[in-house]
């Protein structure tokens, strides 16, 4: 009875080419991966700019107790972004 409400996942159905049929598998496996990876990577370039403008302002002699806080949250996301895309993988 199983196999009339699930059909046989390793079949190709004929109306999909097995190009296609791969493509559709595999976002299955890991739905909006794309999307994923395109906020990954816009994040961590967000947390990159703010890093690069946080230690600008620290080079140029600005107390370190206001700014090294927001420079190191940068460098965080950075970090963490780096992580996620590589655990993404």
């Amino acid at each position: 009875m199983p196999d009339k409400i699930m059909p046989d996942l390793k079949k190709t159905p004929k109306s999909l080419s097995p190009e296609k049929y791969a493509q559709l598998r595999a976002e299955l496996k890991s739905p909006y991966r794309g999307l994923r990876r395109f906020v990954y990577v816009s994040f961590a370039a967000s947390g990159a700019i703010g890093a690069l403008i946080f230690l600008a302002q620290l080079t140029s002699g600005q107390e370190i107790y206001r700014v090294f806080p927001n420079f190191a949250l940068q460098v965080g996301i950075v970090a963490l972004m780096i992580w996620l895309l590589q655990r993404d993988r």
